[in-house]
């Protein structure tokens, strides 16, 4: 054990030993010496294991000791801050500024009493003066643009955190930050122009590379992305969130092999991760190694069991080696994991459609429109199920609901001009036909997907005809 390591076990068994001390003499009921550095630890210990009622003893028994130790009153209104006594906290620290004006800590204190009370505007005053009086301005202007975050004014957190990185070009939770503002504001090309010109500067920080790439690839520039990773990954090799991110690139550009690669270098350096373990998964599917893909998706489950994505990619591996049963069991699962989920209940409806579940799957696509009517597939598909089972009046209701909400789609128009031909509503048929050629002429090929016989009829062969350009 080194020196340093002695000293801090030493300095841990001091602490307990004070602690132990402390809370013998309030057990007895007796009153022990103490000097007030020991108290001031004594305090800070409890601060630290978040116990603001015990903190609270202690600094009764140090004001009673030692009355103008202004540290002990700072203390005391921040224990009454934690115990949700804002205004007699405030009144503590009019004492202090009676005795201290320019005590940065006392003002650090006020500002975060007001920003718990969701007054901003007295918490930066407060912010403002702190900063006046003190050498870590860093810090403080860290809490000011919490403050403004906190309060949705981005644009004021930005400058603030550019002012902490002009003091402190090492402060990761600034670059972060910073980062986290830019993407709320969607000022992607304002984060990218920012990182470059910080980074040269200091071209050696991780963490702006790190987030260079994110705003990179928030523009969908994936190769800049990878590039910017990559320096990061120079920098420092076991940078996990890097090869992820690296990773989720490579995919974007479809290169699936190099991503299972660098997902799996992740894995080297972090805890074994359900969501890693997920999307290598994700590309073996891609890949159409659906055995692999399974491996994979099980041990994401094997971490965290009511992961529905894993279990729905499950149920779509399953379903596309035609073990159909098997597959609806895990579909049903990652629905039992998440109601809310339209995409489950798609799947899930597509698998019972395919084992002949007709009414269980019409409840099915019934849901997914429930939960994301924007969806145009949900509406053509429930159609078709309607469709399949000779109850063509609800397919054309369907189909009618559906370009309600999607009038722009052409495959809708064409689906119901289809559906009304085969059942001899004609020239209805044709409005919704001239509508559907308006729209995307090139999509006409739907109409004979849906019914082939339609291409001996004359009369919509000359109106396709008509548009064609």
């Amino acid at each position: 054990m080194g020196n340093e390591e002695h000293g801090d076990y030493r300095g841990a068994k001091r602490l307990l030993e004070l602690v132990n001390r402390f809370e013998e003499m309030v057990l007895k009921g007796n009153t022990y010496y103490f000097e007030s550095e020991e108290l001031e630890d004594v305090i800070d210990y409890y601060f630290d294991k978040n116990n603001a009622k015990q903190a609270m003893l202690a600094i009764d028994f140090a004001i009673a000791q030692y009355p103008f130790v202004t540290v002990f009153h700072l203390r005391k209104a921040q224990a009454m801050a934690a115990l949700n006594q804002s205004q007699k906290a405030l009144e503590v620290l009019s004492y202090v500024e009676s005795i201290e004006p320019n005590n940065s800590e006392l003002f650090m204190t006020k500002g975060g009493i007001y920003s718990q009370m969701g007054l901003t505007d007295q918490a930066i005053e407060n912010y403002k003066k702190a900063a006046e009086c003190s050498d870590s301005v860093d810090e403080i202007y860290m809490a000011m643009a919490f403050e403004f975050q906190g309060s949705g004014k981005i644009d004021d957190a930005i400058y603030y955190l550019k002012k902490v990185l002009e003091i402190n070009p090492d402060s990761e939770m600034g670059i972060y930050e910073l980062a986290f503002c830019y993407e709320i504001n969607g000022q992607n090309e304002e984060a990218v122009k920012y990182y470059i010109e910080f980074l040269e500067k200091y071209p050696y920080t991780t963490t702006a590379w790190f987030n260079l790439g994110v705003a990179y690839a928030r523009m969908l520039m994936w190769e800049k992305a990878i590039e910017a990773y990559d320096y990061a990954l120079a920098i420092d090799d076991k940078f996990a969130s890097a090869y992820f991110n690296k990773a989720n690139s490579l995919v974007a550009l479809e290169k699936l092999d190099e991503a299972i690669v660098v997902y799996n270098e992740t894995l080297k350096h972090e805890e074994p991760d359900a969501v890693t373990f997920y999307y290598i998964g994700e590309c073996y599917e891609k890949k159409e190694e659906l055995g692999e893909a399974l491996k994979y998706y099980h041990k994401a489950l094997s971490l965290n069991p009511a992961m529905g994505d894993a279990l729905l990619g499950i149920a779509i591996c399953l379903d596309a080696q035609e073990q159909k049963t098997e597959a609806l069991h895990y579909a049903k699962r990652a629905i039992d994991a998440d109601k809310e989920n339209s995409d489950y209940w798609y799947i899930y409806g597509e698998i019972q459609q395919d084992l002949k579940f007709y009414e269980e799957a019409e409840v099915s696509f019934k849901k997914v429109i429930e939960l994301d009517p924007s969806n145009s597939e949900i509406w053509l598909d429930y159609a078709n199920l309607l469709f399949e089972q000779e109850n063509k009046n609800g397919s054309l209701e369907v189909l009618a609901e559906g370009i309600k909400h999607h009038p722009q789609c052409a495959e809708l128009h064409y689906r119901i001009s289809a559906t009304l031909m085969s059942i001899g509503q004609t020239q209805e048929a044709l409005t919704f036909l001239n509508s559907a050629l308006k729209l995307n002429y090139e999509k006409h090929e739907e109409l004979f997907d849906y019914i082939p016989t339609l291409r001996g009829n004359t009369t919509i062969i000359d109106l396709i005809q008509s548009y064609k350009k």
